[in-house]
């Protein structure tokens, strides 16, 4: 079952607080509602979670854990998964962003020449910064979208599939028992003659 999966890998609430991730939200992190794991919460939290993964912005976890909180969904999971964006991961991230940007504003792309300067910073604001926030909206509203959908899918699936399978070993208890009754039965009636 997915809860079983996922609740191997969720932090517990003692160690998020022991970071100070959840300091700024005082007592609304503690809702045990944010803590529950179930279908709707689950999936809200992929979406949450990989929607900022896709954010050119700093402190991914922080926004994660309000945007929980506001929407009532799983806040560890939605922390957790900001982190689809990491060092290795960024890069090709935010260059996808920023050509599907371009794409969209139907300009070339530029150059995407690194250098850790004022004039830099100042000149790729009005070029290179809005192609990479319109594409970075777009490409986290389309996986976030997507592993919404996925998750309730598999979620489903799997209580489908337990259920299906309870449903099978009772048919078959159910069989072995009138097979044992008719023995019974029968038994008796030799017996009887």
């Amino acid at each position: 079952m997915p809860r079983k999966f996922l609740k191997r890998f969720m932090p517990d609430i003692h160690k998020l607080n022991a970071y100070g991730v959840l300091k700024p939200f005082g007592k609304l992190a503690h809702d045990p509602n944010l803590w529950h794991l179930n279908r709707r919460s689950a999936a809200g939290a992929f979406a949450v979670g990989i929607f900022l993964a896709f954010m050119p912005m700093p402190f991914q976890m922080v926004a994660a854990a309000a945007v929980a909180i506001l929407l009532r969904v799983n806040l560890p999971l939605s922390v957790a998964l900001v982190w689809i964006s990491n060092p290795i991961t960024m890069p090709p991230m935010l260059y996808g962003s920023y050509r599907v940007g371009t794409f969209l504003l139907n300009q070339p792309s530029e150059p995407f020449l690194f250098e850790l300067s004022w004039a830099w910073f100042q000149a790729s604001v009005s070029s290179i910064v809005p192609a990479l926030l319109l594409g970075s909206i777009v490409v986290g509203a389309i996986f976030s979208s997507l592993s919404y959908l996925a998750v309730r899918k598999i979620w489903r699936q799997a209580v489908q599939s337990a259920w299906d399978e309870r449903m099978r070993l009772r048919r078959e208890r159910l069989r072995a028992l009138k097979e044992e009754f008719k023995q019974r039965r029968q038994s008796l009636r030799d017996e009887a003659d």
